[in-house]
């Protein structure tokens, strides 16, 4: 189910409320048995028969996790390490299962077939929606209990909930158990918690519908255009739509998320910080998908070694955090290159940093613009192989916007898709991709007169009814696009 359905927008979300709020106060074992059972509903609407999947993971990782507190507890670190080595073992077993056995399996028919050899035989495997992120949940959980940095949860009602809670089931963000425990356990909705919800869900529904659908139209059509037709015109376009279409469409559902758990009581990490305003890879990393490079920091750069060790051992680990990042995101080639091409310039600017800190630094070179150019049009190339179906049509598209082949005559020129929608759905992801507008608000609400800020506040609360109609209209009319990141 799509948080910009009809049938969640109407029937699933308000039921789930009013069903809610029957209980005033503060919010504990009923809320969470009404969510676990609308969270397992919301799952078994898209994923169906991997629902059972899902249970069986987290009735392991239940156990395993209690298991492991146990040993530790215990004073038998080597029993603990054996139980979180087969916890973890078997989490990335499933997901290599479904994720990764045909991705294998093709790789290794093509070398067979290079060899003569009879290929191998693999079925294929449908992918269950959510299974990156469910498994990252359960791994950082079992881990988080084996450092002592939370204790198992004995409640099995909360430990599902937790790996379960709809919101951020699909795709993320990716919270930690430490964050939540608490929470679980005990929570007060107030009247100010539920308005910032429904605001922050709003702003991730028109994110959504009237940004991210809207550019999408144009980078849909050139990306599936034969490559003889595309130009250096059309090559910028479709990729500077893709840019504004891949952040509004993720983090859109970040807002949605974050919003939907302030409106039951939950408090979600913030998962993106203005990316595009990034003056480095580096930076990128800090603003991007944060839950995702927090992860991988935490679970596996720290772990090989982080920056303790030696620079070139510190590259090595870049590259391998980044390979596994791309990996992470699909089972195709095309996102290995995107993560080894961010991790490619990940060690360029660490191996760089000493030198940019050397006096008599050219003054030309230290004004922003130029990092942030350099950075986003790292960001840009990268998302050619993000978005292209395959490393040779990634390519020749990267050939197009270097303007270095001939295109053929086509009808649908560069003018064709610029649309006065398009036109103000990218005016709207150039605003909406920078902190001004926040910025502003900040500014008046705390330095100008009372009647400035009542005035604002009004004309904010317009604003968000307008762009919830608008939203609505859009949704009413519009076809079935699900999330990006609901792929992986």
């Amino acid at each position: 189910m799509l948080f910009t359905e009809p049938a969640f927008l109407f029937l699933f979300l308000p039921v789930l409320l009013g069903l809610y709020f029957l209980q005033r106060g503060t919010h504990a074992a009923y809320g969470n048995w009404l969510l676990l059972i609308f969270s397992v509903v919301f799952y078994a609407i898209g994923g169906g028969s991997f629902t059972l999947l899902m249970l069986a993971s987290i009735a392991f990782n239940y156990y395993m996790a209690i298991a492991i507190d146990r040993a530790r507890g215990a004073t038998r670190p080597p029993r603990a390490e054996t139980l979180l080595s087969v916890a973890v073992g078997v989490d990335l077993v499933v997901l290599g299962i479904f994720k990764y056995a045909n991705f294998f399996a093709d790789n290794v028919n093509t070398l067979f077939l290079v060899l003569g050899v009879r290929p191998i035989v693999v079925p294929r495997i449908l992918l269950p929606i959510g299974i990156s992120f469910f498994t990252f949940h359960a791994i950082s959980y079992v881990v988080d209990v084996y450092r002592r940095d939370a204790t198992a949860q004995k409640s099995p009602v909360h430990a599902a909930l937790y790996l379960l809670l709809f919101p951020q089931l699909i795709a993320g963000p990716i919270i930690r158990y430490r964050d939540l425990a608490d929470q679980l356990a005990r929570r007060v909705v107030s009247l100010d918690d539920f308005a910032y919800g429904v605001r922050r869900f709003v702003i991730g529904l028109s994110k959504k519908v009237l940004i991210a659908n809207v550019v999408a139209g144009p980078a849909d059509k050139i990306f599936s255009m034969p490559l003889a037709e595309v130009s250096a015109g059309h090559a910028w376009l479709a990729i500077v739509c893709y840019t504004v279409q891949i952040y509004f469409d993720f983090s859109g559902y970040s807002d949605m998320a974050i919003g939907l758990g302030r409106m039951f009581g939950f408090r979600f990490t913030e998962n993106f910080r203005w990316p595009y305003i990034a003056q480095s890879i580096q930076d990128f990393w800090r603003r991007w998908h944060i839950s995702l490079s927090s992860w991988f920091r935490d679970y596996l750069y720290k772990p090989l070694g982080g920056s303790r060790v030696s620079p070139a051992r510190t590259y090595l680990n870049l590259v391998t955090v980044f390979f596994l990042c791309g990996l992470w995101h699909g089972a195709s080639w095309n996102f290995v290159v995107w993560g080894l091409w961010h991790g490619l310039f990940l060690v360029i600017e660490r191996a760089w940093e000493p030198s940019a800190r050397r006096p008599g630094k050219s003054p030309v070179l230290s004004w922003p613009v130029w990092p942030h150019a350099y950075t986003m049009l790292v960001v840009m190339i990268g998302w050619v192989f993000f978005r292209a179906p395959t490393l040779t049509a990634a390519t020749a598209f990267l050939k197009s916007m270097a303007g270095l082949n001939a295109p053929a005559r086509t009808p649908y020129t560069v003018q064709w898709y610029l649309t006065a929608e398009v036109w103000l759905a990218l005016a709207a992801g150039a605003i909406g991709s920078t902190p001004w507008v926040p910025a502003l608000a900040q500014s008046i609400a705390t330095r100008r007169p009372p009647a400035l800020r009542v005035t604002v506040d009004a004309l904010s609360t317009v604003t968000l009814i307008v762009l919830l109609v608008a939203s609505i209209m859009q949704v009413a009319a519009g076809t079935y696009n699900p999330f990006i990141y609901f792929q992986f």
